[in-house]
């Protein structure tokens, strides 16, 4: 494979180039790895996009809330990214990657790209890489890239150290609407969005908002937010109903914290984050050893049987791992 001649076709916007080089990202193999670091590295550096999280409990109308904002963009004139997520089966490792499905219009639109992707084992919501995937869609020249993530709960707050922006979307009439979402979630959301305010849900929906508008007045300020946000919405992605508002609002708190220092700065710590991910990545790496799964299955043996404890053995473990790295070199 010609990695530089990959490189140029993303960076010239081709869409099966693009689709190529993530399928690459993504892979696990060694060698597609290196070829992955070396493509990522050719790509034009200048080239930023505003990367918008978004996350809801299944059946929310995370679909349907893409598309038509999706389309609202792509109308004025911006290029679209979408990378949704899907749950993956434990059992068989698949995915049922049903997104270009639901968003029909989006994936034929000429100024959209859909990348579905399976979540695999990764907790969090979103796949490994979905990070390179970001990367190789701003390379491409996208403005706008949405992270779809898959509606797992509390550990979805790893798509932050992703996204500049991360919309929180929630039913109304979902019961105790306050205990539907954790803490965590809704400490990292900029702005929460309450999906299918329309028809017999609207007023609901109304009441649902003004829970949450008074939930996030008692959370603690956050220094990279201007007055009046974190923020509670309502929209009908059926009727498309507040798209407008909703990306007014993302640009003027997007150009608050550009003007006040927080946008680079959370890119650096993003960037940061990342690099430590990988670094504990190869590290986990070394236990796939057959030397490293021979010795961690005996030590698991005694301890199951009761003759060693767990804390004993994980020290005798990785001082068999130090002597195995010594004896290699």
């Amino acid at each position: 494979m010609d990695i530089a001649d990959l490189a140029a076709r993303v960076g010239q916007g081709e869409r099966r180039a693009l689709a190529r080089a993530i399928t690459l990202a993504e892979s696990a193999r060694a060698d597609h790895r290196a070829q992955a670091a070396e493509m990522l590295e050719a790509l034009p550096k200048d080239r930023q996009a505003l990367r918008i999280g978004l996350s809801g409990t299944p059946g929310v109308g995370k679909s349907t809330f893409i598309e038509s904002f999706g389309m609202m963009l792509v109308e004025k004139g911006l290029k679209v990214a979408v990378l949704a997520v899907d749950p993956s089966s434990t059992r068989s490792g698949g995915s049922i990657l049903g997104d270009k499905t639901r968003m029909d219009r989006l994936s034929r639109a000429p100024g959209a790209f859909i990348r579905p992707s399976p979540s695999q084992t990764h907790l969090g919501g979103v796949a490994r890489r979905s990070r390179e995937a970001v990367a190789l869609c701003e390379g491409a020249g996208f403005d706008v890239v949405l992270i779809e993530t898959v509606g797992v709960g509390q550990s979805e707050t790893v798509v932050a150290q992703m996204a500049d922006i991360f919309l929180l979307l929630l039913a109304p009439a979902g019961g105790d609407e306050l205990q539907g979402v954790k803490r965590g979630i809704m400490e990292i959301a900029d702005i929460i969005l309450i999906n299918k305010a329309d028809g017999d849900l609207k007023p609901a929906a109304t009441r649902t908002c003004a829970d949450y508008a008074g939930a996030l007045r008692l959370l603690r300020k956050r220094p990279q937010d201007p007055k009046g946000y974190p923020k509670a919405m309502m929209v009908s992605a059926l009727q498309e109903n507040g798209l407008a508002e909703v990306w007014a609002d993302l640009n003027t708190l997007i150009d608050w914290r550009k003007d006040n220092g927080f946008w680079e700065a959370a890119r650096a710590n993003q960037a940061r984050y990342w690099f430590e991910q990988e670094v504990k990545n190869a590290l986990l790496s070394q236990l796939e050893t057959p030397q490293a799964r021979a010795l961690l299955s005996t030590l698991s043996r005694q301890v199951a049987a009761g003759d060693m404890a767990p804390a004993a053995a994980a020290v005798q473990f990785l001082q068999g791992l130090s002597q195995g790295d010594a004896a290699n070199r």
